[in-house]
């Protein structure tokens, strides 16, 4: 991909701001593709947060990363674009207007986005709240006359080795503790499994080492099947790619793994599946016994709280034992 100090283009450029965390942008990945083929002699130049630069490579479509992020889930204050405006810039952010405003200050020949009372002057699509997310950024697009496929997620095969060909992999950790399964429940899940036989590994990102070790002490694991701080994304797909399942919260993993065609258990929990989950496979599980309630809570949801570790083990055993296809 090409750094982002690049020399004055001498072709046109189509900016995306998707300015968020590693399942939205992985959720993006039809969006991103169907752009690629509908301007294919266009630069390609997606603004998100610096780390997610090797996913970003990964999918295929972004030929350079804009780093761009904001706190939680909000909107940049500004993006470090140089050289003349987009020809063409899309908000694949939200639904505006403080996303609107960012891609129009910059004054892109044409802007792709939603329509918002606030931003009359953009002729776009109505936004739905219930819908899925992957299906909204496409409904964009094709709004705009762009064919773009809801199920093209996958990523290639990463080529590194994994650390831990055929476990079971759990990720204990969410961007908030409404969306976080309790420790001892993902522990009584593990022992289960590792009483099966079969390896078991955690992971959590780098804000999440003393989650990770907490779930590692109460499960008895070794240090071996540890991987706390934050894996570096090529080593973590890999993981995922060749794991025998993943079983994590609403959270960038769950998407990685449907990505890789992992079998997946997804507990879901104050949202729903229906706007975050995993499309219909049998390879992928997701439990959700609901109500809707706060995503951004500081406890886990009751919702969330209704799933057992016993619901967890029998989509465990509901998953096939299918691989790539």
């Amino acid at each position: 991909m090409t750094p982002d100090t690049a020399p004055e283009p001498t072709s046109p450029r189509l900016l995306v701001l998707r300015a968020l965390g590693l399942g939205d942008l992985l959720a993006g990945v039809p969006a991103l593709r169907a752009l690629r083929r509908a301007h294919p002699a266009h630069e390609l130049v997606l603004a998100a947060p610096a780390e997610l630069g090797p996913v970003a490579e990964a999918t295929g479509a972004v030929d350079r990363l804009l780093p761009a992020a904001a706190p939680g889930r909000g909107v940049p204050r500004a993006l470090d674009w140089s050289g003349p405006p987009p020809d063409i810039a899309v908000d694949l952010h939200g639904n505006g207007p403080p996303s609107h405003r960012l891609l129009q200050a910059l004054r892109p020949l044409k802007l792709l986005a939603f329509a918002h009372p606030d931003t009359p002057e953009i002729d776009g699509p109505p936004w739905y709240a219930e819908e899925h997310e992957r299906d909204r950024w496409c409904r964009l697009l094709q709004a705009y006359g762009i064919d773009a496929d809801p199920g093209d997620v996958r990523l290639p095969r990463p080529p590194t080795a994994s650390p831990a060909p055929g476990a079971v992999v759990l990720h204990p950790g969410a961007g908030s503790p409404a969306r976080c399964w309790p420790v001892e429940r993902y522990a009584a899940v593990a022992g289960a499994l590792r009483a099966r036989g079969l390896r078991v590994v955690v992971t959590g990102g780098p804000d999440e080492s003393d989650l990770v070790a907490r779930l590692a002490k109460q499960a008895g694991l070794p240090d071996t099947d540890v991987f706390g701080g934050g894996l570096p994304f090529g080593r973590l797909s890999a993981l995922v790619a060749d794991a025998y399942a993943v079983i994590s919260g609403d959270t960038g993993i769950a998407h990685l793994a449907v990505a890789h065609a992992t079998p997946s258990v997804t507990l879901f929990g104050p949202v729903a599946p229906s706007r975050w989950g995993p499309p219909p496979d049998p390879r992928h599980r997701a439990l959700w016994y609901g109500p809707e309630g706060d995503p951004h809570g500081r406890r886990p949801d009751p919702a969330l709280l209704r799933i057992t570790p016993d619901d967890v083990l029998r989509a465990v055993d509901a998953l096939p034992r299918i691989r790539h296809p």
